[in-house]
């Protein structure tokens, strides 16, 4: 019997799986413009609007937020993804979300993240008519030093060092009720809300030999190997679990040097697959779970484009910013026949530091949205939670994937919320966001 991870994720929470219509979104609620009106979400607010909402509250916005007009007063049993072809990923709309950023910050612990992503999502826009949006979290397996404590916000707690063949970071999964709904459904749960919003989902995932261990009952960890057959074997399994939850994408972080290629600017840990491995790995992801409309994306895997389309690609980032519209759509329309990869436009990664102008990154996502002569020549873009959610004046993307801190001024989760982000600016900000997606998601 196929399990609703929504109404058990409510019952692990002590909430009823009754939903009831949430008004919540009837005066901060977009719309798209034309034939996309019934595409709605939340604009105008900062993320603690919704953050300090609990998970029961933010179902019912969701469900009230359905784009074909239907209340369900239970979470249905069976929400598929939102169908745009097996290619789906050559024209998606990547927004990298830093789930452990916005998870709970209590007692100096950090946790749940994965249920402040599910409150994120009616502030995320839906897809568009011609291509998806789709969600990268951040954070899905355990860091190597200081997972779910939060430091100081110098001292270095990296996303990008992970442990496998283990259970979830405790930064995401909800700890307190797994003998009531695994963290594996919880993943599932997040899923399927983010489906029935209309949107995608993946994951980010390093590549880089010296920032992985491997988990072993009873033996210290090791460090992972691309040379050891049970490495291999196990970080393929583990993609192929996420993507049998209902994810549909990987970002596969330093891809451009996969196989030594441009090594001179490699600034990861440890050696990389080979070329031929990598294929093999994308290949098993595939072929294991059945799933031909996976997308694979690789970070800045963009200057020799049929090298990273033979890999297995779809969409590779850093190879145009967004600043030029004009050679955005010029790129666009020298791409337009190359159906199975494209390199992306960016309008922020996750090594931005910062610098750059509300009004330089609208024009990014202008660029990014509008860039074209015909929708179904888009190219896929890349942007960051900071993008659509400005964070605070003194800290960055890349600062938050480095580290852990907490903002918070009386040690309340709460607090850390409505200190993390810009306040009234970050606000007028998303709400210039929201005005492009609307015109956006009628194309």
């Amino acid at each position: 019997m196929k399990i609703n991870a929504v109404n058990k994720l409510l019952k692990a929470l002590g909430e009823t799986a009754k939903l009831t219509r949430n008004s919540y979104s009837d005066y901060i609620g977009f719309h798209g413009i034309g034939s996309a009106y019934s595409k709605r979400w939340l604009g105008n607010i900062v993320p603690a609007d919704l953050l300090k909402l609990s998970v029961k509250e933010a179902v019912e916005i969701i469900v009230t937020l359905s784009e074909g007009g239907i209340f369900y007063d239970k979470f249905p049993d069976y929400i598929g993804t939102p169908v745009y072809g097996d290619k789906w990923g050559r024209l998606a709309n990547y927004i990298e979300i830093n789930d452990r950023a916005i998870a709970t910050m209590d007692n100096g612990c950090t946790c749940k993240g994965i249920l402040s992503c599910i409150k994120l999502l009616p502030a995320i826009p839906p897809s568009a008519k011609s291509w998806a949006n789709c969600i990268i979290l951040s954070q899905i397996w355990q860091n190597i030093y200081g997972d779910a404590y939060e430091k100081g916000p110098f001292e270095e707690n990296s996303i990008y060092a992970l442990r496998l063949n283990t259970s979830y970071s405790d930064n995401i999964i909800d700890y307190s009720i797994v003998d009531k709904i695994s963290p594996e459904e919880q993943l599932k749960a997040f899923v399927d809300l983010a489906h029935f919003r209309g949107l995608k989902a993946g994951f980010r995932h390093v590549i880089s030999a010296d920032q992985m261990k491997v988990v072993h009952p009873y033996r210290d960890d090791e460090i992972f190997s691309w040379s050891n057959p049970e490495h291999l074997e196990i970080y393929i399994n583990e993609c192929v679990k996420l993507m049998n939850l209902g994810f549909e994408c990987m970002f596969i972080d330093s891809a451009k040097h996969i196989g030594g290629y441009d090594m001179q600017n490699y600034t990861g840990v440890g050696a990389l697959p080979e070329y031929h491995q990598m294929q093999y790995i994308l290949n098993e992801i595939r072929s294991r779970t059945g799933k031909t409309n996976i997308s694979f994306v690789g970070e800045k895997s963009s200057d020799d484009f049929e090298r990273y389309r033979l890999m297995g690609l779809n969409a590779g980032t850093d190879f145009i910013t967004g600043d030029n519209f004009d050679a955005v759509r010029d790129l666009s329309e020298r791409l337009k026949y190359y159906r199975d990869y494209a390199p992306g436009v960016e309008v922020t990664n996750d090594n931005n530091e910062g610098g750059l102008s509300y009004e330089q990154k609208l024009n990014r996502i202008n660029s990014a949205l509008f860039g074209f002569y015909l929708a179904s020549d888009k190219l896929p873009s890349f942007m960051q939670m900071n993008d659509l959610f400005p964070l605070r004046y003194d800290t960055n993307t890349h600062h938050l994937m480095m580290t852990n801190p907490s903002y918070s001024t009386d040690g309340t989760a709460l607090s850390h919320w409505e200190n993390l982000f810009a306040k009234d600016d970050g606000r007028f900000y998303n709400k210039r966001v929201g005005e492009l997606f609307a015109y956006a998601l009628n194309l």
